[in-house]
């Protein structure tokens, strides 16, 4: 049998050496005044001798307490972050994945069951931010096709995921004036229309320009016929299957493909197992 006060004498105890104080140590753990004065006069009367000494309007350590702090603190430290990692080795394996939101909406989250179907036991978390904020999410993994912005380093070590093809969409009303009419526009990922621009000859979108932030609000844009825009085939494909969206020009393989950035110096079975899966996920089901 131990001989020990109870744990909820040394955590006042505790509070109150930190705090050098009876009122903030029972603001910290939700009890009123008296119940943390009466608690340290148990632990003093177990002890046998007094803990604290007046200073002021506060206390102060005596030698027996300061003794007993060292000692109760020391305790509580450890038990903290033990009690912390038990926590998290209770909790269920996850992925910190950051990608666009139309990625994440329109792929991603629709083919998670999948995912969890083979892996139960790993669960993604999403960060869906624009393609300009991406970097800096603090992600276990980013998905990206534009990387242009990246570090070198990053680039070079980004891992292709799938090859992408992007072409023109509008509605079907607005097809006859696409060549001369309003091109649709990302604000942080020009490339996409650069690269159409210098390698496709026919001109589309020779009119007036509006730009979105996501392209998923690009796509909208597009479905209410206010111009066209440039999409990834994946993104638009359903639209497209059920004739609320033409692609007139057709789609054109890019080159820089959709990649995967895992954190520097992360490695893990879950990683590599959810990046497996996302590149046979997405050639198996490339409408090309």
């Amino acid at each position: 049998m131990r001989t020990l006060p109870p744990l909820s004498l040394l955590r006042v105890f505790e509070a109150t050496a930190r705090h050098q104080s009876v009122t903030k140590a029972a603001e910290e753990l939700f009890r009123t005044h008296s119940a943390v004065s009466r608690q340290l006069r148990l632990l003093q009367e177990d002890v046998g001798a007094p803990l604290f000494d007046k200073a002021g309007t506060g206390l102060k350590l005596n030698r027996h307490g300061q003794q007993l702090y060292a000692l109760v603190g020391s305790v509580f430290e450890q038990l903290e972050h033990g009690y912390a990692k038990v926590r998290q080795q209770a909790q269920p394996v996850g992925l910190h994945v950051a990608c666009s939101a139309t990625f994440a909406m329109r792929w991603l989250v629709p083919n998670l069951a999948d995912f969890y179907r083979q892996y139960p036991d790993v669960r993604i978390r999403l960060s869906m931010t624009s393609a300009r904020e991406i970097r800096n999410e603090g992600a276990d993994l980013v998905i990206a096709w534009d990387l242009a912005s990246y570090p070198e380093s990053d680039r070079l070590r980004a891992i292709t995921l799938a090859p992408v093809a992007f072409g023109p969409v509008c509605a079907p009303a607005y097809r006859r004036s696409a060549a001369t009419g309003t091109r649709i526009a990302h604000d942080h990922t020009t490339s996409a229309w650069a690269h159409w621009d210098a390698h496709h000859k026919p001109g589309i979108g020779r009119g007036a320009e509006i730009t979105f932030p996501h392209t998923h609000l690009c796509i909208e844009a597009a479905l209410s016929g206010l111009g066209v825009a440039l999409v990834e085939r994946r993104l638009v494909q359903r639209e497209i299957d059920d004739g609320r969206l033409v692609a007139p020009w057709g789609f054109v393989e890019f080159p820089f493909g959709l990649k995967a950035l895992p954190a520097s110096g992360i490695s893990s079975e879950n990683l590599d197992n959810f990046i497996g899966w996302l590149r046979g996920q997405l050639v198996a089901q490339n409408p090309g």
